[in-house]
C-alpha cells in the first residue's frame, strides 16, 4: 500500500467521519451511517485486503466514537470489518459488472443492509437493543440503505472520473 492510497483512503473515511457526526439520530438514539459510502467507495477504489482490513477497522473505531446509539462503540468496531470484507467479497464476485454503476448502487444497499443486520445484532447481544430489532432494522436500516444508495449512485461517477484522470488506482478501472 502506497502513501498515494492511504492518502486517498484516508480522504475518504474524514468525509465519512463528516458525514456521520453531522446526521442527527433520529430513531432511539440511532442514525444512518453515512460512513458506510466512503467505505464502500474506498473497496470499489482500492479492492485490495489490506485497505478492507485498514477500511474497516478505522471506519469501525471512528463510527463506534461519533454513534448516538448507547453503547455503540463495541458494535460498530465489529460490524465495520465484517460488512467491509462481506463486501469485498461481492465486489470480487461481481467482477466482469465492476465498471458499472448499478452493481455499486447494489452492493451499497446490500452491504448497508449487511451492516444494519450485524451491528444490531452484536449490539443486542452486547449491550441490549432500546427497541425491537425488527423496529430498528424498517426505521434505521432501510432508510440509510436507500440514502447510502443514492450517495453512491452520485458520488461513484465522480470518483471513477477523478481516479481514471489522476491514475489513483489502476486495480479497479482499467481491468
Amino acid at each position: 500500500m502506497n502513501t498515494k492510497n492511504l492518502v486517498a483512503l484516508s480522504l475518504l473515511v474524514g468525509m465519512g467521519a463528516v458525514l456521520h457526526a453531522v446526521v442527527p439520530g433520529f430513531f432511539l438514539g440511532m442514525k444512518p451511517d453515512m460512513m458506510l459510502t466512503m467505505m464502500f467507495l474506498g473497496i470499489i477504489l482500492f479492492p485490495d485486503s489490506k485497505s478492507v482490513l485498514l477500511l474497516g477497522l478505522v471506519t469501525g473505531l471512528i463510527s463506534g466514537l461519533t454513534t448516538t446509539f448507547p453503547g455503540g462503540l463495541i458494535p460498530n468496531i465489529i460490524d465495520k470489518p465484517v460488512t467491509a470484507f462481506i463486501f469485498f467479497a461481492l465486489f470480487l464476485i461481481l467482477k466482469k459488472f465492476r465498471k458499472n454503476i448499478i452493481s455499486a448502487a447494489v452492493l451499497t444497499a446490500a452491504g448497508t443492509i449487511v451492516s444494519g443486520i450485524v451491528f444490531l445484532t452484536s449490539a443486542y447481544l452486547i449491550v441490549g437493543l432500546p427497541g425491537p430489532f425488527t423496529a430498528l432494522f424498517a426505521a434505521v436500516v432501510l432508510p440509510a440503505a436507500a440514502v447510502n444508495t443514492a450517495a453512491m449512485v452520485i458520488l461513484y461517477p465522480v470518483a471513477q472520473s477523478i481516479a481514471n484522470r489522476t491514475k489513483l488506482t489502476q486495480q479497479t478501472f482499467s481491468q
